[in-house]
């Protein structure tokens, strides 16, 4: 993806080295799932992975002398360049439906960190917190989650960055908040499958974003498209499951399979439509 000498957009926030510690927001499951399942398979608790233990308060002379790794910091020009791209493309998209896009907020963090929705540790992965409006990324574990699930590429890392503001998107149309009021109201089951639904909405809002900034800017280069495409099945929880366990629990998923996945990006990004973003009619898929 072409992004040197391009817009950084200024709603990114640097906590990389502070220290933080409590719950998750949307979206988190990506890293969730690969490490509490490898902990269940080893015979551990999962649990442990999804619960930060409360941290000190305050930040220590360390927190504030962080310093990241040179190929970290061109991660960081990286999405912040991306992030200024979804800003354009969400504000034009908006507009064009009489609205008004509030742009979220980019944090980064390393280890762990607080937000509206608790305190999170780095292995829960990207985030986004509907509380605060802020997408939480720890930089290290995108390196991480390139080389252990081969989602590989700059791009890659787009489409995970794309998908968490898709949620932010989600939170600004009312589809979150239609979906967690369901919580309660139907079963277990019913409601998980609901919020599968809600990630599969966010990977075509993630598509209908590189259509229009490939349409008003071509910050594609080869190969960028089957970058996102492979990313999108590599984090199908069909395919971290079978990598980590050796088997597959569909009641169990999160975000879909890497069928689905792969669906719902490829065509957000060949449509650019959004009334195209259906994924909660059964019919669709």
């Amino acid at each position: 993806m072409r992004f040197k000498g391009r817009r950084q957009s200024s709603n990114v926030e640097d906590r990389r080295g502070m220290s933080g510690g409590r719950k998750i927001g949307i979206g988190g499951g990506i890293g969730a799932v690969v490490f509490a399942l490898i902990v269940m398979f080893l015979g551990g608790d999962p649990n442990e992975v999804l619960n930060v233990m409360p941290s000190e308060q305050g930040n220590t002379a360390a927190d504030l002398d962080y310093q990241g790794s040179a190929s970290e910091e061109e991660v960081k020009e990286f999405i912040s360049v991306v992030l200024a791209d979804t800003e354009d493309v969400w504000h034009a998209l908006f507009e064009n439906m009489g609205m008004e896009y509030r742009e979220p907020t980019l944090v980064l963090f390393s280890s762990r960190v607080e937000s509206a929705c608790g305190i999170t540790g780095a292995a829960t992965g990207p985030f986004y917190c509907p509380n605060d409006e802020r997408v939480y990324i720890d930089l290290s574990f995108l390196d991480q989650l390139q080389r252990q699930l081969g989602a590989e590429g700059d791009f890659a890392v787009a489409y995970i960055l794309a998908h968490e503001v898709g949620h932010h998107v989600q939170k600004l149309l009312g589809t979150l908040d239609q979906v967690h009021a369901l919580r309660g109201r139907v079963s277990e089951t019913a409601y998980n499958a609901q919020n599968v639904n809600l990630e599969l909405q966010a990977d075509f809002l993630a598509g209908v974003w590189a259509h229009h900034a490939q349409r008003t800017k071509s910050i594609m280069e080869e190969g960028d498209l089957e970058e996102a495409l492979n990313a999108a099945q590599a984090v199908g929880d069909d395919r971290i499951q079978q990598q980590t366990q050796g088997y597959v629990v569909p009641d169990s998923f999160t975000h879909g399979t890497s069928e689905q996945r792969l669906f719902w990006f490829k065509k957000g990004f060949t449509t650019g439509k959004l009334d195209e973003g259906n994924t909660f009619d059964s019919e669709a898929f």
